[in-house]
């Protein structure tokens, strides 16, 4: 026993030694790589700007063939998930893909970010900081989204919930995160916290950093209680604002899904997919004209919004779609246009993973020609991408890439048109 005890005591005193090192430098293979020090491409020195209806770098042409993994916070957390983050942005790069959205928030749920109004998970945070630092090794830039209006994640109806719990909540609406005083300063606690936040990685203030491609204010808005418009469109003013005044660095939109308004012309409201979506209090020209506001962004869901049709008919609507959001960037605001999130379910009647080929080579083209022409697509960003393994996080709209070869050739083809027209020389495109 004597003799067993004194081979355990050295090899227990290693252990410890190993976990402490462990526990102090986990993060290493984030700052250094699996396979040592990755070094960052030089274009991620410069922050994307806007150039008239056109975002640049360096004073070229930058356009924007993207995709939504809007988990990557989450699965960043975790020791056993984070190799998903590394593998989603291989699979970007490998692609071409030059930008991904993701949330940047995750309010009093489950791994949650913000666990009340100004407290702050740092374990998560850190989950945040290792997501952009890998996005970086990979020559990709980030979207991201501060809130959601929809209730994953927290959204709106959990800081209307926080209010409420303090006894200062004006209304039990979840429309009240629009027009409550002490929400609208909850959010802003919540902006100032995020912008300022440090990487702990790499010593870069959030709003320093050119990684980041733009902030987006919140996932789809609508605020149904005032038909009007007005309270959203307020809350738009003030929150842009808000967050030129500390991050003049980067670009900022609002995350609008692109329904015309009750202020918009009526040959506009027409293009909307239906009547009723004018009353969402929303609007996509009011709320894009906003000064603080760098660019407009869309959605594109043709099978939520027109139930029942066929997809020759969904596909004659989008072209309408898109086309009438590229003129207002060229006509109206003056401004890049970019769809933020475009899909076609599995769930159709006589679905074919051949229709999703159709769909998406036929919003490319469209934005490829746009961008040929100088006009005001600035690029598509697909809902959403997934790695193996995930199942739990797919919806009827969700891909492997790696799962569906011709789609994932026709992105990277998409990716490289837009390299050429930017007088680049991708070297995947080749």
């Amino acid at each position: 026993m004597r003799a067993g005890n004194g081979v355990l005591y050295p090899v227990l005193g290693l252990a410890s030694c190993v976990a402490f090192v462990y526990l102090s430098f986990g993060d290493l293979d984030w700052d250094l790589g699996i396979h040592g020090r990755v070094e960052e491409p030089e274009t991620m020195r410069s922050f994307v700007r806007r150039n008239g209806t056109q975002f640049a770098v360096d004073e070229k042409a930058f356009y924007v063939n993207g995709w939504n993994s809007y988990w990557l916070m989450d699965q960043a957390v975790e020791d056993f998930s984070r190799r998903r983050v590394r593998a989603m942005f291989q699979t970007g790069a490998a692609m071409g893909l030059t930008v991904c959205r993701t949330w940047a928030f995750n309010d009093g749920t489950y791994n949650a970010l913000q666990l009340s109004p100004g407290r702050f998970n740092e374990r998560v945070f850190k989950a945040l900081d290792r997501v952009i630092v890998e996005a970086r090794r990979h020559g990709i830039r980030l979207l991201l989204c501060l809130a959601n209006n929809l209730e994953a994640y927290g959204g709106k109806t959990q800081y209307v919930k926080w209010a409420q719990d303090e006894g200062i909540g004006l209304s039990p609406s979840n429309d009240s995160f629009f027009f409550d005083a002490s929400i609208r300063r909850y959010f802003k606690a919540y902006i100032k916290v995020v912008l300022t936040r440090k990487n702990h990685l790499n010593g870069i203030q959030y709003k320093d950093d050119p990684t980041i491609f733009a902030w987006e204010l919140i996932n789809e808005p609508r605020c149904m209680t005032d038909a009007s418009g007005d309270t959203l469109q307020e809350w738009i003013e003030e929150m842009a604002e808000y967050v030129k005044s500390i991050d003049k660095n980067h670009l900022l939109t609002v995350g609008l899904e692109g329904f015309y308004g009750p202020v918009s012309p009526p040959a506009k409201l027409g293009v909307n997919p239906a009547p009723w979506f004018s009353t969402l209090g929303s609007d996509f020209l009011r709320n894009s004209r906003v000064s603080h506001l760098d660019f407009a962004s869309v959605h594109v869901y043709p099978d939520q919004w027109k139930v029942g049709k066929g997809l020759e008919q969904k596909m004659k609507y989008i072209s309408k779609w898109l086309v009438s959001h590229i003129e207002d960037g060229d006509e109206e605001l003056k401004k890049p246009v970019l769809f933020a999130e475009f899909g076609l379910s599995d769930k159709n009647k006589d679905f074919d993973h051949a229709h999703r080929d159709v769909f998406y080579k036929s919003i490319f083209d469209i934005v490829y020609r746009s961008a040929k022409e100088g006009r005001a697509a600035a690029g598509a960003i697909v809902w959403q991408l997934l790695v193996a393994g995930m199942e739990d996080y797919k919806d009827d709209f969700a891909i492997v890439p790696e799962e569906r070869p011709s789609l994932y050739r026709l992105i990277k083809k998409q990716s490289c048109r837009l390299v050429k027209l930017s007088h680049g020389k991708g070297k995947l495109c080749s």
